[in-house]
């Protein structure tokens, strides 16, 4: 029976355990939105994960779309720096691949370099606030992207899986979770277009789809992951039919054989009827199989061990305890997250919390 120290084959990655860092936002990128030796500093403390999935990184080369503390990957200088995470984090024994977003109506017009408005698949504003340099902000009005501007989106998708080739990562994900782009055109919420993106399942699914073949030509399929958040509300996502959609789109992307497919569950090992839509998931989808969100020592072992995953990703719990491995390997406590250092700042509450062989 398997359990989270069991070695797993991810494509050619041998995982050491079953244990995955979950993208974590922490806004502590340089100038430009370049990664920096802390950047690389704070992964490579955590290279005991069997797999550490980055940071959400910007793919999109005409916004910030958030504070600039929040990385790209769609220029020279930001390839470089993120060669510096990579590299250190190989050093260290692990293995990284970098999570691809593009914000979309999440974005704000203060944060674009031009202050032009978000683009969507429809023009919907997301309901609620979002966090700029100016403080929290109404969501703003998005432009509805033309059908014709689809396939640019598509292609600064391919260009970032590019450059994440030359910054040395061992794969990617791409972001189709929290009410970023792509689960903007996947939710019937925001996108009710009437074109060949929008409409039915198949239609709304038909972004995606493009974005993962468009990324085929340049990493083999077990490279490339997907994360999905079928149950989250973030960023005021809905649907009106999600076991139906994400059962379609964990169908649409079978025969592409990915690497992994990601799903997030805010509940984490979920109540009846999410377990038995994640179990769907899992069937329809016939890959590896990663599972997060909330979840503990005691649950990630459980779902290990019903085959309910084949990893299990883990946020707040790898950011206040780089050796996160290693303490459930001992049983041992765990540091207490400090919230107040999750978004921006330094060295505090990023790189110095303690290992278990540091002093008291």
């Amino acid at each position: 029976m398997p359990d989270l120290f069991t070695p797993f084959a991810l494509g050619e990655l041998e995982l050491p355990n079953r244990i995955v860092m979950a993208p974590l936002t922490r806004r502590r990128a340089g100038t430009g939105k370049v990664p920096t030796a802390l950047n690389a500093q704070y992964y490579a403390q955590r290279a005991s994960a069997g797999l550490i999935i980055s940071e959400s990184t910007e793919i999109d080369p005409s916004s910030a779309g958030d504070p600039p503390t929040r990385p790209g990957l769609f220029n020279d200088v930001q390839t470089e720096g993120w060669r510096g995470v990579t590299d250190a984090v190989h050093a260290a024994g692990g293995r990284i691949v970098v999570q691809l977003s593009h914000l979309g109506r999440a974005a704000h017009p203060s944060m674009r370099l031009d202050g032009s408005d978000p683009v969507a698949p429809s023009a919907i504003a997301a309901r609620g606030t979002v966090f700029t340099a100016l403080g929290a902000q109404p969501y703003a009005m998005p432009r509805a992207l033309r059908t014709d501007e689809v396939p640019v989106v598509v292609g600064h998708f391919a260009e970032a899986a590019r450059r994440a080739r030359l910054a040395g990562f061992d794969g990617i994900e791409l972001h189709g979770a929290n009410g970023y782009l792509i689960d903007q055109f996947l939710r019937d919420g925001s996108n009710q277009r009437n074109d060949r993106y929008g409409g039915n399942i198949a239609n709304r699914t038909r972004f995606l789809i493009e974005i993962v073949e468009a990324v085929l030509g340049i990493w083999q399929p077990a490279q490339i992951g997907l994360r999905l958040s079928p149950f989250g509300t973030f960023q005021d996502m809905r649907d009106s039919d999600p076991a139906g959609l994400f059962g379609g789109v964990a169908t649409a992307l079978a025969p592409y054989r990915l690497g992994y497919l990601h799903v997030v569950n805010p509940a984490g090992p979920g109540t009846v009827d999410e377990r038995q839509l994640i179990a769907d998931l899992k069937a329809a989808f016939g890959g590896s199989f990663i599972l997060g969100g909330g979840f503990s020592h005691a649950s990630a072992s459980a779902a290990i061990a019903e085959r309910a995953a084949d990893l299990i990703a883990f946020g707040e719990a790898f950011l206040a305890n780089p050796d996160l491995p290693e303490r459930f390997r001992r049983n041992a406590g765990l540091n207490k997250p400090e919230r107040a250092t999750f978004y921006g700042g330094g060295e505090r509450g990023y790189i110095d919390y303690p290992f278990l062989a540091d002093p008291p």
